[in-house]
């Protein structure tokens, strides 16, 4: 039977967010209801909210959540009823060209829930990210549930579903940071510092990170950071270079992802290096380079899309990484917060106040 409850709403373009009743359907064929325990407040909703992602408002919000699997529709086998699961939004679908040729993490048909969570007028929301985890209960794809150990606690635990899973991904699969290597992360928020923790995982012996905020740079690094440059006080291509011998770093992982800083890190990777885009840009932004520097340079240019994380695969593993105290997920949790605090936090991390600031249910 169809359940009423609390969720948090955007319902116009940068609209002021509201707490609403909405309405969660049983679960259909391959679908799961899941019980949130905790949502990560994500730029991506902010970016929903002020309209950056598309225009399909009104929006069910949040989508870095962890919670307990409460019902189950047909045919679904990944999950069950009491599982403690972190949501992803790349439900990999098993049999595109991608996941065929052993590369699902790359899978080009992820697919979400065929129903939708509404008001109670009935108005279907477009949940973010396919996920609307801002709320007591939402649905989702069974795939979208991957089941981990219930030790971690829900708020570092859902983290793992974008931010944090996206930075670390970005240095140890994309970036495939390796022993000894140099690296140098370009933005030192929620992914910047995931970057950071994945690079110290990897076993890179000099991690420099990049911001323009002192507090962050700080931040970044009690996460692993080994050398810290604040741009706003000079070129950051030349002291990532001073600080690798002149040579600039193996690899380079721009967090911020507008074309100054992709610049930037084109330029202070050594010669063969790696850069990697983690940062998400707008659709309006062009980037311009020599394309005999692009040639003369080799190396690679990628893009790191999720962490290239295969969410079944690398969940549980870092789960089990910060429970054996290896990693620390907690240190990204700045505050925790209730359904009603979801635009106080917004704004307190467009002031660049918070790492995460985490909705508790």
């Amino acid at each position: 039977m169809p359940q009423q409850v609390q969720g948090v709403v955007a319902p116009g373009k940068n609209e002021p967010v509201r707490v609403e009743a909405i309405v969660v359907p049983d679960p259909g064929p391959g679908e799961a209801v899941v019980k949130v325990q905790a949502c990560g407040v994500c730029h991506t909703d902010l970016h929903y909210k002020q309209g950056g992602i598309n225009d399909d408002f009104p929006f069910l919000l949040g989508h870095e959540a962890a919670g307990v699997v409460e019902s189950v529709g047909d045919g679904v086998t990944e999950v069950e009823p009491g599982d403690y699961v972190i949501l992803n939004w790349r439900a990999v679908c098993g049999h595109c060209r991608a996941c065929r040729r052993g590369r699902p993490w790359y899978c080009f048909d992820t697919h979400n829930a065929r129903q939708r969570v509404t008001l109670t007028d009935g108005t279907e929301l477009s949940p973010a990210l396919g996920i609307g985890a801002f709320a007591e209960k939402t649905l989702v794809a069974a795939g979208q549930c991957t089941k981990v150990d219930p030790a971690i606690s829900p708020a570092a635990a859902g983290l793992l579903g974008c931010g944090v899973m996206a930075g670390i991904g970005a240095a140890v699969n994309t970036g495939q940071v390796g022993r000894g290597d140099s690296v140098a992360v370009i933005g030192c928020g929620g992914v910047g510092d995931g970057a950071v923790v994945g690079a110290r995982l990897a076993g890179a012996t000099r991690i420099i990170a990049v911001d323009v905020d002192d507090r962050k740079l700080e931040t970044a690094r009690t996460m692993g950071a080994t050398h810290t440059v604040n741009s706003r006080g000079g070129d950051p291509v030349e002291a990532i270079r001073e600080l690798t011998d002149g040579f600039g770093a193996d690899v380079v992982i721009d967090a911020v992802g507008r074309p100054e800083t992709y610049r930037q890190a084109f330029y202070a990777r050594d010669l063969a290096g790696t850069v990697v885009l983690v940062g998400v840009p707008t659709p309006d932004m062009k980037l311009e380079l020599p394309l005999l520097d692009v040639f003369g340079r080799g190396g690679a240019l990628k893009s790191s899309w999720y962490g290239d994380c295969l969410p079944s695969r690398d969940f549980p593993t870092l789960v089990d990484l910060h429970l054996q105290g290896r990693i620390d997920l907690d240190a990204f949790v700045t505050e925790t917060i209730g359904l009603g605090d979801v635009e106080k936090a917004f704004a307190r991390m467009h002031a660049g106040d918070v790492l995460r600031s985490v909705v508790v249910l």
